[in-house]
């Protein structure tokens, strides 16, 4: 099953039990990918889709820092639940070790200059988009640099 189709069901099922915060979530979801394939022609593919989330999990948690900067708790609890419902549809996070193996074939394919940073973040982004934080392993490449 896709997943696409797996959201679409998900969303079925919370309007069934009547989950009001999930189904929010979930059509704000499938709002964003009817988007992009509105604007772009195209029936997304899965990557594409954890490409989505991605984002929308990257939203989530600067609101959340804003929230419980400006102490409001209420609007950073509402965040985190949203956060939870799409972590479900998130690939497995890569572990560190495997992190560290593709940092490892990548430095040995592209060497370990600051100016070779740039081919080795465009070697790692496929393999890791969606299983692991993109500006952590940025700062673990700069690290190994330097």
């Amino acid at each position: 099953m896709s997943l696409k189709q797996r959201i679409t069901d998900d969303m079925k099922t919370a309007m069934r039990e009547k989950d009001t915060a999930r189904l929010g979530t979930i059509r704000l979801l499938l709002a964003a990918m009817k988007q992009k394939e509105v604007d772009e022609r195209i029936e997304l593919s899965d990557e594409q889709i954890v490409a989505i989330i991605d984002k929308m999990q990257k939203q989530r948690r600067d609101s959340i820092s804003q929230y419980e900067a400006a102490a409001r708790q209420d609007l950073a609890d509402i965040e985190k639940a949203e956060m939870v419902v799409l972590e479900a549809y998130m690939p497995q996070q890569a572990d560190e070790a495997e992190i560290n193996a593709i940092l490892d074939a990548a430095f040995a394919t592209h060497g370990t200059t600051v100016a070779a940073m740039g081919k080795i973040m465009a070697d790692i982004k496929p393999k890791l988009a969606g299983r692991a934080d993109l500006s952590k392993v940025s700062a673990l490449v700069k690290a190994r640099i330097q």
